[in-house]
């Protein structure tokens, strides 16, 4: 049995238009009107059209899709950036390419190949710590104009970025513990050399100093953005003979991990110290105790920055480019936070 596919004319026929019409509202939905698209889209719905995407690639001369770059998959904290993301470009009707940096370096893969190679109309970059050789071979490339940094970003470049107030944010935990009554407040901080480690933990020695509390070298303690840095960051909590009774740390999975060591060494949270992190990853809210935090809008964030880089991939949607978004941050108050006992 020969199965018919549903043509363009077929489409036309029950939406009871032309076909120059169905093409120019799956091409360009937004010269024609809400009545013409809901029309196009409900034909295409019954007859059960399928764009042939790579006729359309050829005669547009675009891949349709962004390719989005992560430090690391695993990480929870991407998941609701990258629904941000897809979201958006799904509405520009762009699909989504995922890499991590590891991955394209360990293949020996130079990251403009994607745009050179026409798999990528630009690309959304979540690592601040890419190689500065990399970072100069992006910033010469004819397609650095597509190419825009969400999150993370790198200090001395010209690429457009999406952020939150991480200063701010910094600025509010240390405030939150300092009005609970804590005065001895510890933190431990990101990966060094990562952009978003230095902004938080500046702003936390800076508000430190502004409230003129006590201060000691070994009250800031080396983390990473991950579990197993939140347990060895828990030890040296615990080995330290002047125990902070407050601890701010860096991410929500360094808090998680660091009040989970604490659980194995028969510690409290938040009896014997106070313990918040900065996110509000979905996991945050379910956590025992569930974890005070700073929130970032991680969705917003996505959106943001699949908006600011499809006005750059299709500069006659938006002739008003933004360069930089900078979003709020929100302080979450839940039960790892008490007053000091």
């Amino acid at each position: 049995m020969v199965v018919k596919t549903s043509t363009l004319q077929d489409v036309a026929r029950v939406a009871n238009v032309s076909t120059a019409t169905v093409s120019r509202t799956l091409s360009n939905p937004d010269v024609v009107s809400e009545s013409t698209r809901t029309r196009v889209a409900e034909a295409v719905k019954a007859t059960g059209y399928r764009i042939n995407r790579a006729a359309r690639n050829l005669r547009t001369q675009r891949a349709h899709s962004v390719l989005v770059l992560l430090p690391d998959l695993a990480n929870p904290f991407f998941s609701m950036i990258l629904e941000g993301i897809s979201r958006h470009l799904s509405q520009e009707g762009y699909s989504m390419l995922i890499a991590s940096t590891k991955q394209v370096h360990d293949s020996g893969e130079r990251l403009i190949d994607y745009l050179d190679d026409a798999r990528a109309d630009g690309m959304i970059i979540l690592d601040g710590g890419l190689d500065p050789e990399v970072v100069d071979m992006l910033e010469s490339a004819p397609q650095a104009k597509r190419i825009l940094f969400a999150c993370e970003w790198i200090d001395g470049t010209s690429f457009p970025s999406v952020r939150c107030e991480n200063r701010e944010g910094a600025r509010m935990a240390v405030n939150h513990l300092y009005a609970l009554g804590h005065r001895k407040i510890a933190h431990v901080t990101g990966p060094e050399g990562n952009v978003l480690m230095h902004r938080r933990k500046d702003a936390f020695i800076d508000e430190i100093a502004k409230l003129k509390l006590e201060h000691k070298p070994d009250w800031i303690i080396a983390g990473e953005f991950s579990l197993a840095a939140g347990c060895r960051a828990a030890q040296a909590w615990i080995a330290l003979d002047d125990r902070p009774t407050a601890v701010f740390c860096a991410s929500d999975q360094l808090a998680m991990a660091f009040i989970a060591e604490l659980s194995r060494h028969a510690f409290k949270v938040p009896e014997d110290v106070s313990v918040m992190g900065f996110d509000d990853i979905g996991l945050a809210e379910q956590f025992i105790p569930p974890l005070t935090t700073i929130k970032q809008d991680r969705l917003m964030i996505g959106e943001t920055a699949a908006k600011m880089l499809m006005a750059r991939i299709l500069p006659a949607k938006d002739k008003n480019l933004n360069h930089a978004a900078v979003l709020p941050v929100s302080l979450v108050v839940r039960k790892s936070t008490t007053a000091p006992h």
